[in-house]
């Protein structure tokens, strides 16, 4: 990866060497994290009187986004967050998903949760959920799409997840929480929400704080529904589309809320649609696709659209998976900016973009 967008220092380490040198020595031979995805290995260094050490501080500048390739973390493995979703949290973004690493053990399900301060390089945090089917589901239990939720007035994280049986019969959700936002889950409850069935689920969470969770009711269509106030309950049914579709994602932007959902077939992708509404309870418009309806989104599933709020202007990422159901460790991600305003929705042809994470600015590579 290049440099470029690096400011470079020379900073004369004359005045502060006896203070340094005893901590770059111990560091010889281990990588440093650098912000923005860096790492520097010390090796051999030694520091003298009036030797001035050239730098690099990072700054935040675009970084790179390669819609439908192996995303590395930190460790060089493909990022584990399938089905997943984002929490910002202080100066970082926390992105969860199903971990389906080849080998796992086939009694427990996971969850991975990954950090990141520019939306392109992700660390590795934790497995926050190992759960060995705590609803006692038997054998072949589903966990799928968690979400995570910070409750400012209890100061817990909560994390809701699409839990069934092997013949998706149970159709509800589970819920866990943890004092750390990458600490380890402790499961809670499982329930349907609201008495509904629950399959695909999503959030959102409103300018004014307000938490909600998009559920997947099969007889009905699906929901959008208010968390109670510590977010351990579902509460209040918002509004209830009759489409039938699953994978919501919800956004508000510039007064108006748009809704996306996928259509139900499987793993298979389809034409993802959306709607909008000046208010989340309604009325909302008519679904419209956000693509050529031939592409099938671009061979992808929403799961999220995530809200980039800069000081120049406003990105909103469409998240989506790209399924390989036969290898599902290997499933990937698209994301792309949206073209997104004035009522309209569209999600251009997958193509490597850049992301400002301060500016708010995304540019499509040509």
């Amino acid at each position: 990866m290049a440099v470029e967008g690096l400011k470079r220092q020379r900073i004369c380490v004359s005045s502060v060497l006896a203070n340094y040198e005893s901590e770059f020595m111990q560091m010889k031979d281990k990588p440093i994290p650098i912000n923005s995805g860096w790492k520097i290995r010390v090796t051999g260094l030694r520091l003298s009187a009036g030797f001035c050490l050239a730098t690099m501080t990072a700054t935040a500048v675009p970084q790179l986004i390669k819609p439908g390739e192996i995303w590395p973390d930190d460790r060089g493995r493909h990022v584990q967050a399938h089905g997943g979703g984002i929490l910002k949290f202080g100066d970082a973004w926390y992105w969860f998903g199903e971990d389906r690493t080849a080998g796992l053990p086939r009694t427990n399900r996971y969850v991975s949760c990954y950090s990141s301060t520019d939306l392109a390089h992700w660390t590795f945090r934790n497995e926050v959920v190992k759960f060995s089917d705590p609803a006692n589901l038997g054998r072949g239990w589903i966990l799928e799409r968690p979400k995570v939720f910070y409750n400012a007035r209890t100061k817990k994280f909560v994390m809701y997840m699409h839990f069934d049986n092997r013949g998706y019969k149970f159709a509800g959700v589970g819920v866990a929480t943890c004092d750390t936002v990458d600490g380890d889950y402790q499961y809670v409850k499982s329930f349907r929400p609201l008495g509904h069935e629950s399959r695909d689920i999503g959030q959102f969470v409103d300018d004014d704080g307000s938490a909600y969770l998009i559920f997947e009711d099969r007889p009905n269509g699906f929901h959008i529904a208010k968390l109670s106030d510590d977010y351990l309950d579902v509460a209040i049914d918002v509004h209830l589309f009759t489409n039938h579709l699953e994978g919501g994602a919800l956004v508000h932007y510039r007064g108006l809320y748009y809704v996306i959902g996928s259509e139900l077939t499987g793993w298979r992708p389809n034409p993802n649609k959306y709607a909008t509404a000046k208010s989340l309870s309604g009325p909302w418009s008519e679904f419209k696709n956000i693509a050529p309806p031939e592409t099938n989104t671009y061979g992808s599933q929403s799961t999220m659209m995530l809200k980039v709020t800069g000081t120049k202007t406003t990105t909103v990422i469409f998240m989506g998976d790209i399924w390989k159901p036969w290898t599902q460790w290997d499933s990937r991600y698209l994301w792309m900016p949206l073209e997104i305003g004035d009522g309209q929705l569209r999600l251009p042809p997958p193509k490597e973009w850049t992301l400002d994470v301060v500016t708010g600015e995304a540019v499509i590579q040509k």
